[in-house]
C-alpha cells in the first residue's frame, strides 16, 4: 500500500520504519531539513521537505495516489487540517494524531466529522485503554473509536442463577437494541449465536444502548462486585484517560500527581477518582497512601526510569499487580525480573492500530482479540454487495459471524434481524479468522 506520513519526528520516523519493514510504499513529509535528510539516509522510504498543511506539498508527495494518510506531526491543529485536506484530495483513509483530549470530546464539538477524517488517534488514549482492558478484562473488545460514546460495550461475568441461563439465546427475547457478542467459557472464546446458551461462570460481552445494557446486566449478575482499589502514578494524559476509563462505581481510583495545577484540572474532570497532590516516585508517599493494599498499581509518570522505580517500590510494599508504561525497547527484558507484572508500550499500542488500518477492499480496519482467533472488522458496505440484497436475518454469512453495530451518517446503532444495510453504511463485524474471506466477499462492491 502507498502510505503518506505527515511528520518526520520521533513518531513519524518510527511509523515509517515500521511500515517499511512490512513492505509498504511510504512517503514522509516534514518541515525540518535535518529530519528529511536523516530519514532518506537511514530508512528505505522517501522523505520530502515541506509543510503538511500546504496543498502544493501534498501534491508533490503524490497524495492522490496514496491509500492512506497518517498525520502525526507534533501539532494537533496541523494534523487535523492536513488529514482533512488529504482526504478531500483523494486519499482513501485519513488518520490524524491528536494529543489534547478536547479534540476527542464529542460533548463539545465533533472534530472528526467536521474535518471529514476517518480516525483520530491518541497515543496516550490508546495506551490507557490497553491498561484499562488489562484491569477489567484482557480479552474485551476494543471498540472505542467506532461506537464513539453512542453505545456501551460491557464485559461481565455471569454470577446470578436465573431463568435466562441454559437456554438458547433466541428464546431469551433480548432487546433488539442489545447485542451479545462474545462468550468465554474456561479457556474457550467464541462469537455468540442464536443457538448458544449462557451458563453460570461465563464471561460475556454486551453492546447496545447504555440504559438497556445496564438493565440486562442485572439479569446475569448478582450483588455488588468487589470494588477494586487502583492507584495511578502520574496524572498526565495517559493517567487521566486511564482514570476516566476506570471512573465507575466498582473501581476505587487514587491518582497521584505532583503538579498542583494539574491536580486542579484532574479533580474538576474526574467524577469519582481521588486526586492527591504528591510525588509518586517517593517511597514515603507510596507508604502514606497505603499503596501496599491496592489491587493494581499503574506507573505512567512519563519517564521510563521513574515508572520502573515506583513500580518496584509498589511491589515491595505489597501491591497485588503492578503495571508500567515502558517506551525503551531495551527495558523490555528486565521488566519481569524487577517484579513488574505488565509493561505496556505506547509504540506497540499505536503499531497495532496502524497495522490494523493497512487493509484493502471493503475492510477499513481489523484487529485481533487477544488469545483468540476472533477478529473485529470495520467493513465498508459496497454498492450492490451481497449484504445489501436482503435483511440481516437472510444475509448469507458463515455461521459464527456477527454484525454487531452499524454506523450510518455518524449515528451508531445495534441492528436488528429485519434491518437492511445500505451502501453509505459502515458495519462492525465479529468474525473467526477462517471466515474473513467470506465476509470480505459479501461486503465487496458488485
Amino acid at each position: 500500500m502507498r502510505v503518506l506520513t505527515l511528520g518526520g519526528g520521533t513518531v513519524g520516523t518510527w511509523i515509517a520504519e515500521l511500515l517499511g519493514r512490512f513492505r509498504h510504499d511510504v512517503i514522509v513529509v516534514d518541515t525540518d531539513a535535518d529530519n528529511v535528510r536523516r530519514i532518506n539516509n537511514d530508512l528505505d522510504v522517501k522523505a520530502i521537505q515541506g509543510s503538511a498543511s500546504q496543498s502544493s506539498v501534498l501534491f508533490q508527495a503524490g497524495v492522490m495516489g496514496c491509500d492512506i494518510c497518517l498525520a502525526v506531526t507534533g501539532i494537533d491543529e496541523v494534523n487535523l487540517v492536513s488529514a482533512s485536506m488529504a482526504k478531500a484530495m483523494g486519499v482513501r483513509r485519513s488518520v490524524a494524531r491528536v494529543y489534547a483530549p478536547v479534540f476527542r470530546d464529542l460533548s463539545t464539538f465533533d472534530y472528526q466529522r467536521h474535518f471529514g477524517i476517518d480516525r483520530l488517534l491518541s497515543l496516550e488514549h490508546l495506551t490507557a485503554m490497553e491498561l484499562a482492558r488489562s484491569i477489567r478484562n484482557p480479552e474485551s473488545i476494543s471498540l472505542e473509536h467506532f461506537v464513539r460514546g453512542q453505545l456501551e460495550v460491557a464485559d461481565i461475568e455471569v454470577t446470578r442463577t436465573s431463568t435466562s441461563l441454559n437456554k438458547p439465546l433466541k428464546q431469551l427475547q433480548l432487546s433488539p437494541h442489545v447485542r451479545l457478542g462474545i462468550i468465554k467459557r474456561k479457556a474457550k472464546t467464541w462469537i455468540a449465536s442464536a443457538s448458544d446458551e449462557i451458563q453460570l461462570g461465563d464471561s460475556i460481552s454486551l453492546m447496545g444502548r447504555p440504559e438497556e445494557v445496564e438493565e440486562l446486566k442485572k439479569t446475569f449478575t448478582s450483588g455488588q462486585p468487589k470494588r477494586q482499589h487502583i492507584v495511578i502514578a502520574g496524572g498526565g494524559e495517559t493517567g487521566y484517560h486511564l482514570a476516566k476509563a476506570l471512573d465507575e462505581q466498582r473501581q476505587r481510583v487514587l491518582l497521584l500527581e505532583a503538579d498542583p495545577q494539574r491536580c486542579d484540572y484532574l479533580a474538576s474532570h474526574l467524577d469519582r477518582a481521588t486526586v492527591v497532590c504528591a510525588d509518586a516516585t517517593r517511597k514515603l508517599t507510596l507508604e502514606e497512601e497505603r499503596v501496599g493494599g491496592c489491587d493494581y498499581f499503574v506507573a505512567c509518570t512519563g519517564n521510563d526510569e521513574n515508572n520502573l522505580m515506583s513500580g518496584v517500590e509498589a511491589k515491595e510494599l505489597g501491591a497485588a499487580q503492578v503495571m508500567a508504561i515502558v517506551g525503551r525497547p531495551d527495558y523490555a527484558e528486565i521488566v519481569g525480573r524487577l517484579g513488574i507484572d505488565l509493561a505496556v508500550s505506547e509504540r506497540d499500542a499505536m503499531a497495532r492500530q496502524i497495522l490494523g488500518l493497512m487493509t484493502e477492499g471493503p475492510v477499513l480496519s481489523q484487529l485481533r482479540l487477544p488469545m483468540s482467533d476472533i477478529f473485529v472488522l470495520e467493513m465498508d458496505v459496497g454498492a450492490n454487495s451481497v449484504v445489501t440484497r436482503s435483511s440481516l436475518a437472510q444475509v448469507p454469512l458463515p455461521e459464527g459471524v456477527l454484525i454487531a453495530a452499524v454506523l450510518q451518517e455518524d449515528f451508531v446503532r445495534v441492528p436488528t434481524a429485519a434491518d437492511f444495510l445500505q451502501t453509505s453504511n459502515t458495519a462492525l463485524v465479529l468474525s473467526p479468522q477462517r471466515c474473513i474471506d467470506d465476509v470480505v466477499a459479501a461486503f465487496r462492491e458488485s
